[in-house]
């Protein structure tokens, strides 16, 4: 069964460089380019995992976790940071606004799909 990504992210460039490596590796991926595409995008298709840059105009990418978290259909998916934000603190911010994990960027191209596939088994292991 193939897996299917909503990917959460502003520049178009990242987005094509995750769907590039991801859809090599079988993954079906969606994309938005704002906090509130992606979040009715995820609502509408239900997707296996969501990754999320979390800085993005308008609303950032936390605060679309937060509201990802809050509704009842999507609660259950996992959501993943995927940021250049590599500050001190910021992997605990992200978590608690309810990402499930944190990948920075740049990715390493090599191992983004096994990363991928080990937070959707742990998400499906705690639901």
């Amino acid at each position: 069964m193939t897996k299917r990504i909503l990917y959460i992210e502003d520049r178009p460039d990242n987005r094509e460089l995750v769907r590039r490596v991801l859809t090599a590796e079988g993954f079906e991926v969606l994309e938005a380019a704002n906090a509130d595409d992606g979040i009715s995008l995820a609502v509408q298709h239900l997707p296996d995992l969501i990754l999320m840059d979390i800085s993005m105009p308008g609303k950032d990418g936390l605060t679309a976790a937060q509201e990802l978290r809050a509704h009842p259909a999507l609660k259950h998916i996992p959501i993943v940071a995927l940021t250049a934000n590599a500050l001190k603190g910021d992997r605990e911010r992200t978590l608690e606004a309810g990402c499930d994990g944190y990948i920075p960027k740049p990715i390493d191209v090599d191992r983004f799909p096994a990363e991928v596939l080990n937070f959707i088994a742990r998400g499906r292991a705690s639901r």
